[in-house]
């Protein structure tokens, strides 16, 4: 590609969209400034995978090497985006830069709306994500869970969390709350196979026994849906511990109970029946209350954008264009837009969770990725070139540094990779190790 037709352009978040994002215009020619909250690259792919499955994210690490190792793509972690952060929106978009794109992810998290969602022993299913994956700001947080912990969800998230819980915390019991009934589970029968080995399958049961009607009241047949269930419980990892794993169908929580000290007893729960809803199935409430005992809960419940970036923002997600287009991928779908004005805001789009948040993983951002590279790209060849790349950068360097920041660049990740793989083996954390703490990681670089 030419010099007259080579762009400038800013990716704000090193997740798999990002990278994506940043893989297809760095092959089309164009020059790519990646800026990361994190330190380290890789978002979900670093920090929301399951820390055992070391090919899967080996793999992910492998690829985002090279493509960081690229002499048109420019890295610069440890850099957060927006309101008294580093750098604003606004500035970003000030730098000369053709186009910025915003894959920052869904950092916020949904509000729970449950009465006692503020005592201690509840958490949000992302936090403990990030906690037993030691990102920084989480990795050294307590989690204090109990013995007995109920998990509000069906995906595969869960079953994360279930893993965790009873392979490496060895609580004794792990409760899934699913609001609807076990012929609605979300969860990939793969996954199942890291917790099955601790099925309470007796308890499994007695709990069909006790929803069998109202699986029958809306055509279900309760014992091939057992079996089915059951059934999924083959190759599974060894057992480790003696905690046993059960469900609760067809039940959603109304209230957490709490003790004199405001710490979890259990939950209040309403029954629930199955209504058809199209080919598929709803959860109605009967009105009918009880109560769960628990020592803590963690809500599964998916994540929401963060408001206090700078974008246009309404109801838990960054606004997109509403005004359709003829192009395939739609560039309506990835252009960020202010209500306000009734008008896109130029040159900014946005991908993957940021787009959409709690959208499918790795593999679903990816691919959101390479649709928001080409609403790009087909952008970039109705502009004249902006600020060449060293422009840009020098700029962007002077800002940081007025701001005290503390960018970190690809040859300052290798010096920290290097750190780890010695510390490998020299700590309890699953899989592998990592630093905990950004203040480590700078001060392990800075003696480099």
């Amino acid at each position: 590609m030419s010099a007259q037709t080579n762009h400038v352009v800013i990716v704000a978040g090193a997740g798999p969209a990002g990278l994506a994002v940043a893989a297809s215009l760095g092959k089309a020619g164009h020059d790519v400034i990646i800026l990361n909250r994190d330190i380290k690259f890789g978002g979900l792919a670093e920090y929301g995978i399951f820390p055992s499955k070391l090919k899967l994210r080996g793999g992910l690490r492998k690829q985002y090497w090279e493509l960081l190792e690229q002499p048109n793509i420019h890295y610069l972690g440890n850099v957060s985006i927006g309101k008294e952060k580093d750098l604003t929106v606004e500035e970003l978009r000030g730098l000369g830069a053709s186009a910025v794109v915003f894959s920052i992810g869904a950092q916020g998290t949904k509000a729970i709306g449950v009465e006692g969602d503020s005592a201690h022993g509840v958490f949000h299913a992302k936090d403990v994500v990030y906690h037993f994956n030691r990102l920084p700001g989480f990795g050294d947080r307590p989690f204090n869970v109990g013995k007995h912990v109920a998990v509000i969800g069906a995906g595969d998230v869960m079953v994360d969390i279930a893993h965790w819980l009873v392979r490496y915390k060895k609580v004794e019991r792990v409760t899934a709350i699913v609001r609807r009934g076990p012929a609605e589970r979300k969860y990939n029968p793969k996954e199942i196979r890291a917790v099955c080995a601790n099925m309470d399958v007796e308890g499994i049961k007695k709990e069909f026994t006790r929803i069998k009607d109202r699986l029958v009241a809306v055509g279900q047949n309760p014992d091939e849906i057992f079996k089915s269930l059951t059934g999924e419980f083959t190759k599974c990892e060894p057992k480790v511990s003696d905690a046993k794993m059960g469900f609760q169908f067809l039940a959603s929580p109304k209230r957490i109970l709490v003790d004199a000290n405001n710490q979890v007893r259990g939950l209040e729960m309403e029954e629930n029946k199955l209504e058809p809803k199209g080919a598929d199935t709803a959860a109605v409430g009967l009105k009918q209350l009880y109560e769960f005992p628990c020592d803590s809960v963690v809500f599964a419940v998916g994540d929401k954008v963060d408001e206090t970036v700078g974008l246009p923002y309404k109801g838990g997600v960054f606004v997109t264009n509403p005004n359709k287009t003829a192009n395939e991928p739609d560039d309506a779908l990835f252009q960020a837009y202010d209500e306000a004005s009734g008008k896109i805001v130029e040159g900014v789009f946005l991908a993957g969770w940021a787009r959409k948040a709690s959208e499918g993983l790795v593999g679903i951002a990816k691919r959101d990725g390479d649709w928001c590279a080409e609403v790009v790209i087909r952008y970039l060849g109705t502009r004249t070139t902006g600020s060449q790349a060293k422009a840009v950068l020098d700029k962007l360097h002077a800002l940081l540094q007025e701001r005290k920041s503390r960018p970190v660049d690809v040859k300052a990740l290798r010096i920290l990779e290097s750190a780890e793989q010695k510390q490998q083996g020299a700590t309890e954390c699953i899989g592998e190790f990592k630093f905990v703490t950004n203040q480590e990681m700078i001060g392990l670089i800075d003696r480099g």
